[in-house]
């Protein structure tokens, strides 16, 4: 089996960590990936030196390398475009985004699709994707050493207005909790005690998927996907995107250790049993098998 997978990103945001974790774990499935992707961005540089074969991503390109594979995986919506107009192999569609579906011309080209989450799946078939096309596919994450800190993480993502930087900077403010604003989630796990993940659109949340295999606990939105990864009271808190509710949240994380650690071990056994990288490798290619039998 020989896959195409294309990616326009430009950031690497949980969107290329799992195009790159899945090539990875394709690869020692002995399934055979190219990737093609924006020359420079770091899902390019981060795949050539995993020694990932990789490309830039040019439209003649695709058009080329879709006749010598089995067929072309579009992980964003820009290159889910270029492989609609221009590809030859069977499509497979990667969807991690709650907005609502655009072109209808678009999406009916695709032979699969596969949804992040069971939200995603919902957005979907709203937009007039027949339910046999859509597979949910739950993000991977790799299972890292518990944490041991005490800092309260929260991503710096201020510039995307679809994430609620100002709003967790608020609740933090009235909890009288700093926040320590993180670029490297995966590096900086190793310090924390609570992770803070507040948005306004969530296809699933793979950030809260990383915090809660180090065995972190999660305060998270209630919105999108989230809901499918965390059990409120269980693995982890949901609340309403309000500053007050937030603070209260955080101040319950804070007030009792005791809780802290038992929604901890719940998550990181949460990811054990549900969402690690061999299962979203595995069912990503019962997908392909769907579409190339």
């Amino acid at each position: 089996m020989r896959i195409l997978h294309l990616d326009a990103g430009k950031e690497m945001r949980g969107g290329q960590w799992q195009v790159l974790r899945l090539i990875e774990g394709l690869a020692a499935e002995g399934v055979a990936s190219t990737l093609l992707a924006r020359d420079a961005t770091p899902l390019f540089e981060a795949a050539r030196q995993r020694g990932c074969q990789v490309e830039i991503l040019r439209p003649a390109r695709v058009a080329a390398l879709a006749r010598s594979h089995d067929l072309v995986h579009a992980h964003d919506a820009r290159s889910h475009t270029i492989a609609a107009l221009l590809g030859s192999a069977p499509l497979v569609v990667a969807r991690r985004v709650a907005f609502p579906v655009g072109s209808r011309w678009k999406y009916a080209r695709a032979r699969r699709y596969i949804a992040v989450s069971a939200f995603v799946k919902a957005v979907l078939r709203q937009g007039g994707v027949p339910e046999e096309k859509i597979a949910v596919v739950y993000d991977g994450v790799p299972l890292l050493e518990p944490a041991h800190g005490a800092a309260v993480l929260a991503l710096a993502n201020a510039a995307d207005a679809q994430k609620g930087a100002p709003l967790a900077e608020e609740a933090a403010r009235l909890a009288g909790v700093p926040l320590r604003w993180t670029t490297d989630l995966e590096g900086d796990l190793r310090d924390a005690a609570l992770f803070v993940y507040i948005t306004y659109s969530e296809g699933l949340g793979s950030a809260s998927l990383l915090a809660m295999s180090a065995g972190v606990p999660v305060i998270a939105s209630r919105v999108g996907g989230l809901p499918e990864i965390i059990r409120d009271g269980e693995n982890g808190l949901l609340v309403d995107n309000t500053a007050p509710a937030i603070a209260e949240v955080i101040r319950k994380f804070t007030d009792s250790p005791d809780l802290a650690a038992r929604l901890g071990l719940a998550a990181r056994q949460s990811v054990q049993e549900n969402f690690t990288i061999g299962r979203m490798v595995r069912r990503t290619m019962e997908v392909y098998r769907q579409v190339l039998t």
